[in-house]
């Protein structure tokens, strides 16, 4: 029992020593102030008390030597250490009565009776463990172990989830990567049919805007140059900027869309427009010459 106690103290611990430190975070200057004074305080009326037991241990030194009846009595440290430290132990001459018929190797063990400290540790144990008993199991005021560990999951699930908005919050045209993700690319063409549809046709073939199926872009068919596009529009086309209404994620969804939407057959493809796009690919080092390398040929 004493071991289920003390195998319920580091899982106790953990949780404090988290609480305190982030108690501690959480305080300004002037809470820091007062928890010091506090601190002083408190250390000074420990420091008093140990001054006062010592004069009183001294004084009452000095009364048993002035008055000699006291001095066959037993001083107060001596009561409290038979009646909670060691209990009365019996003299060396009666220790005859105690000792057990056994003897091993020729040491003989005495019969003593528990410390009375060690028997109020017990009786200690046994309440706590009724305590623990009826808070947590028949009570349920307090959480189980699993259930803490499912509050830390769900905790931990959230603080993920607020990480993965704060990083898609900060997604603009320098960071913007295709997102190729079925869930990603549905709400893509969700975007694409409500907002985008209406100038570039629903198979992207184009009308007012240009085609979008084609390799010949205005401005540029990386992924970060359609959703600059996107996020701050060609006013003087009449595509307004579309930044105050779809979030960075929103718009790198339906630019990785209409990036799908290349060598598709529109029903009626309007004329290309700009430049022809050819994406950038690094070709590996070994596929290079020496004179592009810039080796100098060996001897």
């Amino acid at each position: 029992m004493l071991g289920g106690l003390f195998l319920t103290f580091p899982v106790l611990g953990q949780e404090a020593d988290q609480s305190w430190t982030a108690g501690l975070q959480q305080m300004d200057s002037s809470q820091m102030t007062l928890l010091l004074i506090i601190g002083v305080v408190l250390l000074l009326i420990v420091i008093i008390m140990g001054v006062m037991l010592y004069l009183l241990s001294f004084l009452m030194s000095v009364i048993r030597q002035d008055n000699p009846a006291l001095a066959a009595q037993p001083s107060w440290w001596e009561n409290f250490k038979e009646k909670f430290v060691t209990g009365k132990m019996k003299p060396i001459e009666q220790e005859a009565d105690i000792q057990l018929d056994h003897s091993y190797d020729g040491i003989v063990e005495l019969d003593n009776f528990m410390p009375p400290w060690l028997a109020y540790v017990f009786y200690l144990s046994i309440g706590f463990a009724i305590i623990y008993f009826v808070n947590y199991s028949v009570l349920g005021i307090g959480k189980t172990q699993m259930e803490e560990y499912e509050e830390e999951l769900a905790i931990a699930a959230m603080e993920e989830e607020a990480r993965g908005e704060s990083m898609l919050a900060a997604i603009d045209e320098n960071t913007v990567e295709f997102t190729s993700s079925t869930a990603a690319i549905e709400a893509g063409s969700e975007l694409y049919a409500g907002n985008c549809a209406a100038c570039h046709a629903m198979d992207g073939g184009g009308g007012v805007g240009p085609n979008l199926t084609d390799e010949y872009w205005i401005h540029g068919g990386d992924i970060k140059d359609i959703f600059s596009v996107v996020k701050y529009g060609v006013v003087e086309k009449g595509m307004i900027p579309w930044q105050d209404q779809l979030s960075p994620e929103q718009m790198q969804q339906v630019s990785s869309y209409i990036l799908t939407l290349q060598g598709t057959s529109p029903a009626n493809p309007k004329e290309p427009q700009g430049e022809k796009y050819e994406p950038n690919i690094e070709e590996p080092l070994d596929a290079l010459g020496e004179d592009e390398l810039g080796l100098e040929p060996a001897e």
